[in-house]
C-alpha cells in the first residue's frame, strides 16, 4: 500500500508540474595515444588476479545509463541473448536497438566488459544498454528514471551511470533508492567540476550510490608536481608533454610578462623559474604554451610556471594541431592559479628562489574530479578508481585514450561483477562497505593523504576487497559532539564471511584530541569517542580493523560544535533544545528523512521547546543553524525512530504534501462560500 500511494504522489506531480531538467555527462575525453591498454589500470587496481582466478564477471548483468553501446564493435559484439548486449533499450528513439551514435557509452563499456582485442574489468559479464542521449552532452532526467526503473525490470546485477546533474535531483535519487531495495548495486560517476569543494550532484550525491571518483592511471603520463618558494606551497599542475624529472630545480622565480621572444628579450631568465601569464594582452593575438615554453627553454630558463588569467586553475596541453612537426618540449611547464600567481609575481620582485619537482604519482586525484561534502551526515566521494589516460572501446571498431570520472566508475562496476560472481549473496550495501573498508590510500604531491571530500577512503583495491572476510557495517561513523556532549558512543557490526570468528585487532587513527576505546562482543563493535581538547570544527579519523592480514579502515566523521542540540522521541514526536554558550536568539531546525530524503523545518528559541512529528520510522538526521548576533553556528544530530505501524494512521496532508495550515484556510474558504451561497438561495 505504501508504494501504491508514493508512485500516486510521483505520478500526481508529474502531471501538475512537467519537469525537464539537463543534465551534463560526465565527459572530459583526451585524444591522446602514448598508453593503449585497459589492462594498463586492470592491473593496477587488482583485478587481473582475480581474472586468473577464473573470476571473470560470467554470470552478471551490469545496465549501462549511457549513450547507448556499440555492439557491432569487436570487442563487445552483438545485441540479443547470445550477444554482449543482451538488451536495453533505446529512450531517445523509442526502439529495442540502443546503438550508440556518440561514443561516451561505448567507452564506458568497454572499460566494463570488453572481450577481445581490449579485456574489460570483467569480460564475460554481459550488458544491459540504455540509451537515454543522443549528443553525449544532455539528457532529461525523465530518461533517467526510466532507465533505471528499467534496468529493475530486466533484473540487473549492477547499474553503472556515468552521468548527472550539479544539483540534488530528487526523482532520480528516488529511482536510485528503488534501485537498491531491489538488491541492485548503483554506481554513479562523481562528475568533472572539480577542484572546487561541493560540486558533485545527483545522482552521485544519492547517500545510497556508490560514487566514484578519478585517479590517475599506471601510465607515465600520470605526473604531479610540488612548488615550494619563501616557506608556501604552491599548488602547480604539469601541463600534458611535461614529463618527471630527475631530481628537483632550484632556481631565481622571474617574471617574464606573456612569455613572447618580445617578453624576454632584454631579460636575464637563464637558470632561472620563469613566471609568465596566461594568454596575451595584445587582442587577437594567440600565444601557446609550447610557444611560451620554447620561448623559455630557448632563453634558458629551467622551468616555466604559467598562471592563469582569469580566477582559477587551468589545465593545458603543450602538444596541438598547430605545432611545428619538429616540436618537443625541453623544459618543465606548469599551470598555476590566479590568486597564486599573483602572490608568486610579487616574490619575485625580491629575487625568491623557489623549489620544482616533478614526479610520477599515479594515486594523484584528478584536478577536474567533483569533490564533496555534499551532507555533514555522510560521505562523497565514496572512493576513487582510475579515470585518466584510460584506453578503451570507441565506436566503429576504434579505440580510444580518456579521462573523466564517466570512465573512474566503471572501473568499480566491473569489479564489484568479479566480487558478485564469487558471492552472489552480497547486498548493495555489504559491496560497498567491502569496497570503501579496502580501499588504498591516496596522497597528495606533498604525501598528505586526501581528505574525505576529495577521496573518500582512496582509491579502489579488488584484491583486497574479494580476499576479504568480513563486511563491517555501516560503511561509515559519524559523530556530533559539543562543549555540552563530550562524548559519544556507536556501534559497527562484523560479520565473517568465512566463519572464522577470530576477534580482530582494533585501533583508531585519528587527532590526539581524541580519546578512542572499544568493545567487541558479539559481532558488534561498540566504540566511544571523546574530546580531551576544547576544539572546534570538522576533523576525520578511521577505526582500523586487522583480521587473516587484511586491513580493513572505516572512515569517521567526528563534528564538534560551540552550540549542543538535544532531541527526544517518543512514538514520533521529536522534541527539540537547543544550548549555546552565548546569548543567542533563533535556531532552525531542519529534519530529513534518511530513507526518502523528505525536509520538514521547525524553529527554536532559548524559551521554547518545539516539537515535531515524524511519520515514517528510520534514521533521521537533524541539522539546526543557531543565530547569535552576526554568527550562524551548525549543530547536528542523528535520531532512529521506531513506530508501531499498527498505530499509523491516514495523514491527508501528507499524502497531498500541503500544508496543514494551507488545508485550513481552503476549508475556511470553502465554508465561507458555502454559507454565502446557502443564503442567497434562501
Amino acid at each position: 500500500m505504501g508504494r501504491t500511494v508514493k508512485n500516486i504522489k510521483i505520478i500526481f506531480f508529474l502531471v501538475i508540474i512537467s519537469l525537464s531538467v539537463v543534465l551534463t555527462l560526465h565527459y572530459l575525453p583526451y585524444k591522446n595515444s602514448a598508453e593503449v591498454f585497459v589492462t594498463k589500470s586492470g592491473p593496477y587496481i587488482g583485478v587481473h588476479s582475480l581474472q586468473k582466478l577464473g573470476y571473470s564477471g560470467d554470470g552478471i548483468k551490469i545496465a549501462v545509463i549511457d549513450t547507448g553501446v556499440d555492439y557491432n564493435h569487436p570487442d563487445l559484439f552483438g545485441l540479443g541473448p547470445d550477444g554482449k548486449v543482451i538488451g536495453g533499450y533505446d529512450f531517445v528513439d523509442n526502439d529495442k536497438t540502443p546503438l550508440d551514435t556518440n561514443g561516451h557509452g561505448t567507452e564506458v563499456a568497454g572499460i566494463i566488459a570488453a572481450d577481445g582485442t581490449l579485456s574489460g574489468i570483467a569480460p564475460k559479464a554481459k550488458l544491459l544498454a540504455y540509451r537515454v542521449s543522443d549528443t553525449g552532452e544532455s539528457v532529461s532526467s525523465d530518461l533517467i528514471v526510466k532507465a533505471i526503473e528499467q534496468a529493475i525490470i530486466d533484473e540487473a546485477d549492477i547499474i553503472n551511470i556515468s552521468l548527472g546533474v550539479n544539483k540534488t535531483n530528487k526523482i532520480i535519487d528516488d529511482s536510485v533508492n528503488k534501485a537498491v531495495d531491489s538488491g541492485i548495486v548503483v554506481v554513479t560517476a562523481a562528475g568533472n567540476n572539480g577542484p572546487g569543494l561541493g560540486t558533485i550532484g545527483s545522482p552521485a550525491k544519492n547517500p545510497n550510490s556508490i560514487t566514484v571518483g578519478a585517479s590517475y592511471n599506471n601510465v607515465t603520463s600520470s605526473i604531479v608536481a610540488t612548488f615550494d618558494a619563501a616557506d608556501k606551497q604552491f599548488s602547480v599542475f604539469p601541463m600534458v608533454g611535461t614529463n618527471a624529472l630527475d631530481e628537483p630545480i632550484t632556481g631565481k622565480i622571474v617574471f617574464g610578462e606573456y612569455g613572447r621572444k618580445k617578453d624576454l628579450k632584454d631579460l636575464d631568465v637563464n637558470d632561472s623559474i620563469l613566471l609568465v601569464e596566461r594568454g596575451s594582452n595584445t587582442e587577437g593575438e594567440v600565444v601557446y604554451f609550447s610557444d611560451k615554453e620554447k620561448n623559455a627553454a630557448d632563453n634558458g630558463a629551467k622551468a616555466v610556471i604559467v598562471y592563469n588569467n582569469e580566477e582559477g586553475i587551468f589545465f593545458g596541453e603543450l602538444y596541438h594541431e598547430f605545432n611545428t612537426p619538429d616540436y618537443r618540449p625541453r623544459i618543465p611547464a606548469l599551470s598555476l592559479s590566479n590568486e597564486e600567481g599573483l602572490i608568486l609575481k610579487q616574490m619575485a620582485e625580491n629575487n625568491t628562489v623557489g623549489k620544482l619537482n616533478v614526479f610520477y604519482n599515479p594515486d594523484f586525484v584528478v584536478p577536474f574530479s567533483s569533490r564533496g561534502p555534499v551532507s555533514p551526515f555522510y560521505i562523497k566521494p565514496d572512493l576513487v578508481a582510475p579515470g585518466a589516460f584510460v584506453n578503451t572501446t570507441l565506436n566503429n571498431g576504434r579505440y580510444n585514450l580518456t579521462s573523466g570520472t564517466s570512465f573512474a566508475a566503471p572501473h568499480v562496476s566491473g569489479t564489484i561483477a568479479l566480487l558478485l560472481q564469487k558471492d552472489p549473496s552480497l547486498t548493495p550495501d555489504e559491496i560497498k562497505s567491502l569496497l570503501v573498508t579496502t580501499a588504498s590510500q591516496v596522497s597528495d604531491p606533498y604525501g598528505q593523504q586526501f581528505p574525505f571530500e576529495v577521496a573518500g577512503t582512496g582509491r579502489i583495491n579488488a584484491t583486497r576487497a574479494f580476499d576479504a572476510s568480513l563486511v563491517i557495517m555501516p560503511s561509515y561513523l559519524i559523530f556530533n559532539l559539543s562543549t555540552e556532549k563530550i562524548t559519544q558512543s556507536q556501534y559497527l557490526q562484523i560479520k565473517s564471511l568465512d566463519g572464522n570468528t577470530a576477534s580482530p585487532s582494533v585501533s583508531f587513527d585519528g587527532d590526539d584530541v581524541f580519546d578512542f576505546n572499544y568493545k567487541l562482543e558479539n559481532g558488534m563493535l561498540y566504540v566511544t569517542i571523546s574530546i580531551v581538547e576544547q576544539v572546534f570544527g570538522e576533523y576525520e579519523g578511521k577505526i582500523i580493523i586487522e583480521h587473516e592480514n587484511i586491513r580493513y579502515a572505516v572512515p569517521v566523521m567526528i563534528h564538534i560544535t560551540k552550540g549542543s542540540l538535544f532531541v527526544n522521541e517518543h512514538d514520533g514526536k521529536l522534541d527539540f533544545r537547543v544550548t549555546y554558550p552565548d546569548e543567542w536568539s533563533y535556531a532552525k531546525i531542519s529534519v530529513t528523512n534518511e530513507k526518502t530524503g523528505e525536509i520538514e523545518t521547525t524553529s527554536v528559541t532559548p524559551n521554547k521547546i518545539t516539537t515535531l512529528d515524524v511519520s515514517d520510522s528510520g534514521k533521521y538526521w537533524i541539522e539546526g543553524k543557531i543565530t547569535s548576533g552576526n554568527t550562524l553556528s551548525d549543530v547536528y544530530d542523528i535520531i532512529d525512530v521506531s513506530l508501531d505501524e499498527n498505530k499509523k494512521e491516514i495523514d491527508l496532508f501528507g499524502f497531498l504534501d500541503i500544508p496543514q495550515k494551507t488545508i485550513l484556510i481552503i476549508f475556511v474558504v470553502t465554508a465561507a462560500i458555502a454559507l454565502v451561497g446557502l443564503k442567497i438561495r434562501k
